[in-house]
């Protein structure tokens, strides 16, 4: 039985409510359940999903009915296209004409492929015929713009296997760019296929692309020792060479400062993003795309914040707290674009407070978060950041009086994907 980690939420009071609230609010079904009508192969994607996803199974799950399928449909062939470049056990050569040709599979029904991956990645590969016969039940144009991103995005992974190394920022904009950002510009044109945003999301090329770079970045910097670990590098070595001779060097004790003035360099430049992530979060109009949207750019902000001159980055994992995951997804949901700011306003007055004079990029820093700031405290009310008050402790009282109920119905599943 999963219960709420108290020793990290005790002194989050408001985090507290928020669990239990969105406990209750999803105490009907897990987080993204497999639909109970359509095809047995929609159920088997969405099955997919919640086997390979967390975050990303959440937010999907929230989307309507229109996009809901498509988009499903659209992480799963990119999840098999990431399980592909990412297999080192599997030879170059046997890897990039797949990528290139991996785009031509989805009208290919029956096609799958058991050579690359291993648990549930390798095993939604090995049922891909399943997500093809949904993808070529999808409209016409839905087919189109997921064929066309999976093509371009798949050439841009067999070029950087070739490579092997992410070398100048330039390289890491252009990395990111194809495998985050594609994304953001694919779901930009389904957003605007749908008729539910505006046309102009169709051709917002750049605004889109910097929405995915920033949720890239931010998981390319947290990652660091998993992926030090697993001899992948993603972190431009222009901008760590000025730190260390080799990358691996920042697990070591003795190169701490090296480590962290790396660490906040990094953070200093996909803060960068965050203005065009607000603009274009700004301009949607459905009230699910833009939790679907706003949730993960939230998370990714409080993400740096805790990763900015964090040593623990280079030791360990880490993660925001589910407590503060769950007030993201409940404040976005009942305030929007003002949860939104909110926020991001915490997560740049969170890096502004960690700043050490000493720091190699302090100005330039500075002077981004200073940014965010100012374009996000106009919008803020100041009710929406009013401290824990007394009717927030009754809340937590009634619904702590009960919660154990909750959790033993669901056996851990309440908690389990924040």
């Amino acid at each position: 039985m999963v219960t709420v980690d108290t020793r990290r939420n005790s002194a989050n009071p408001d985090e507290m409510v928020a669990l239990l609230k969105l406990s209750y609010q999803r105490s009907g079904s897990t987080f993204a359940p497999v639909p109970l009508t359509g095809s047995e192969n929609l159920r088997t994607c969405y099955d997919f999903l919640n086997k390979t996803s967390r975050s990303f199974a959440f937010v999907i799950q929230e989307l309507g009915p229109e996009l809901r399928d498509a988009i499903c449909v659209f992480y799963l062939v990119l999840r098999g296209l990431d399980t592909i470049e990412d297999d080192t056990t599997v030879s170059a050569d046997i890897r990039v004409p797949l990528l290139h040709s991996f785009h031509e599979k989805l009208y290919q029904p029956g096609w799958n492929y058991n050579g690359c991956g291993v648990a549930d990645e390798k095993a939604l590969l090995c049922n891909f015929d399943k997500v093809i016969d949904v993808f070529l039940s999808l409209p016409r144009p839905y087919q189109t713009i997921i064929q066309d991103i999976t093509r371009r995005m798949s050439a841009g992974m067999a070029d950087f296997i070739a490579t092997k190394e992410v070398v100048s920022i330039k390289d890491w904009d252009l990395y990111c760019h194809y495998v985050a950002g594609l994304v953001g510009i694919g779901l930009s044109r389904l957003f605007a296929a749908s008729a539910l945003e505006d046309q102009w999301f169709a051709d917002a090329q750049d605004i889109s692309n910097s929405m995915g770079l920033f949720l890239q970045k931010t998981n390319i910097i947290r990652d660091y020792l998993e992926d030090i670990n697993e001899k992948r590098i993603f972190w431009p070595r222009e901008i760590w060479s000025k730190y260390a001779s080799s990358l691996a060097d920042f697990k070591e004790a003795k190169y701490s400062r090296e480590a962290l003035s790396c660490i906040n360099d990094l953070i200093t430049n996909a803060l960068t993003h965050i203005p065009d992530c607000l603009d274009y979060m700004a301009r949607l109009q459905d009230k699910r795309i833009f939790n679907f949207c706003a949730i993960p750019q939230a998370m990714a902000i409080a993400t740096l914040a805790l990763c900015y001159d964090n040593h623990d980055v280079f030791t360990g994992v880490v993660k925001i707290r589910r407590g503060q995951s769950a007030k993201i997804i409940c404040d976005i949901g009942s305030l929007g674009m003002q949860g939104l700011y909110m926020h991001f306003l915490q997560g740049a007055d969170a890096i502004a407070a960690k700043i050490r004079p000493d720091d190699p990029n302090a100005a330039r820093t500075r002077a981004l978060v200073e940014k965010i700031q100012a374009m996000c405290r106009p919008h803020v009310q100041a009710a929406a950041i009013q401290p824990f008050g007394v009717g927030d402790v009754v809340a937590v009282a009634a619904l702590a009086a009960s919660s154990a109920y909750l959790v033993q119905r669901h056996k851990g599943r309440v908690f389990a994907k924040l």
